[in-house]
């Protein structure tokens, strides 16, 4: 990593900490940050992942003594506005001097020169100071990205739980049908502005300075429309109402964000597109419910099937499977079954937990009231009690 990228980041800040916190914070504060951001336990959130790439990385730095000096006095170094001392007027290349220490922007952002590759901090004092002989070539202007587009949709528990392609219906701007994106009548084409050179950016001097400003003929787009397209009047783009299918992966949760690459708002004369983002609600499910990766559901049964064992026929997301209750298992105890969970990302499923609830009967015919009243005399007289131990006893 350049240290240009050091100054425009801030790794502190990722991670939670203060700049003077000790290496075992710094270990502690990523931990916590890697285990909730993980991409495994947030499957398919495009943002969360993003963001754990980026407490990764700073921790890479900061948890290294000789890369984190080296980040902190980099840091310290740009803020104090100085790089050591004043302005001194016989640098060549732009540099800055104060007692012994010499300090090289080109140095400092990655190329002595401020050359065609350079981005961010580095075009910015490149272009503030009038370096000599510094009048070399210019990188073309890039049209404008466009926008991201937010969408949403509702899906079942059990679709969401194992995945489901859908229609979206969105209306955002798109690349023009007449012109392609191009912005210019058919059968024409922009051409390069002969002001900025389809850089989109022209210069000008102030006594020692040269300061950028965007080019007025072009607006700063690097090229000129002689003879506009008629239907979206040069931009490229029109609201269009479009159906695209969305692929949501298995798992989902409700809430979750996914992202589709190139799906947003066409870029203005044929730049790239932004991005859709696609927010899933998920409705509940009146058998199952969800915690994490597994599946849980509460499950009727009798008295006499938890004294007694059984097995019995439950639901899972794909079809029922049998389920058996050993004898004597006690009310509200949960069952598990191994791998009938939500699918998980990179392959298996979690489990499905069963709690097993006794349904007492509202209405017994007298043969079963009078079977029900042997039973509990034979109870009493075996010994058994329900109360016993119990603390209000």
């Amino acid at each position: 990593m350049s240290q240009r990228e050091w100054i425009e980041k801030d790794f502190y800040k990722e991670l939670g900490v203060s700049s003077d916190a000790s290496a075992d914070d710094i270990k502690k504060a990523y931990r916590k940050l890697a285990r909730d951001l993980h991409p495994d336990a947030n499957p398919g959130d495009t943002r969360t992942e993003e963001r754990f790439k980026a407490v990764s990385e700073a921790y890479a730095v900061l948890s290294d003594p000789a890369r984190r000096k080296e980040y902190d006095e980099t840091r310290q170094l740009f803020a104090s506005g100085g790089f050591g001392g004043g302005f001194r007027p016989g640098a060549g290349s732009g540099g800055f001097s104060g007692g012994t220490t010499t300090f090289d922007l080109g140095d400092l952002f990655g190329g002595g020169g401020g050359g065609a590759g350079d981005a961010g901090l580095g075009d910015l004092f490149g272009g503030l100071f009038n370096r000599a002989g510094g009048g070399g070539a210019r990188t073309t202007s890039q049209p404008r990205r466009g926008s991201d587009v937010d969408a949403e949709t509702t899906l079942d528990f059990r679709d969401a739980a194992l995945g489901v392609t859908v229609p979206l219906r969105l209306t955002s701007p798109a690349p023009c049908t007449t012109c392609h994106g191009s912005g210019a009548r058919p059968g024409t084409s922009p051409r390069v502005c002969p002001r900025c050179n389809g850089s989109g950016i022209v210069s000008r001097n102030q006594g020692a300075f040269g300061f950028s400003e965007p080019c007025d003929d072009c607006r700063g787009t690097g090229s000129i429309i002689d003879e506009p397209c008629t239907d979206c009047r040069g931009s490229g783009i029109q609201n269009r109402t479009r159906t695209i299918t969305v692929r949501i992966p298995p798992g989902v949760r409700d809430g979750q964000r996914i992202r589709l690459a190139g799906q947003g708002e066409a870029g203005l004369r044929g730049a790239p597109p932004g991005d859709l983002f696609v927010t899933v609600h998920v409705r509940a499910d009146r058998v199952f419910g969800r915690d994490g990766d597994d599946l849980t559901l509460v499950l009727p049964v009798s008295y006499g099937e938890l004294v007694l064992g059984t097995t019995v026929s439950v639901p899972t997301l794909e079809g029922r499977v049998g389920l058996k209750i050993p004898a004597g298992t006690a009310d509200g105890r949960v069952l598990r079954v191994r791998g009938r969970g939500v699918p998980k990302r990179g392959g298996g499923a979690g489990d499905l937990l069963v709690t097993v609830k006794v349904a007492v009967p509202q209405n017994l015919d007298d043969q079963a009231i009078d079977a029900l009243r042997i039973y509990m005399h034979a109870e009493q007289a075996s010994g058994f009690d329900p109360r016993a131990g119990w603390a209000g006893a």
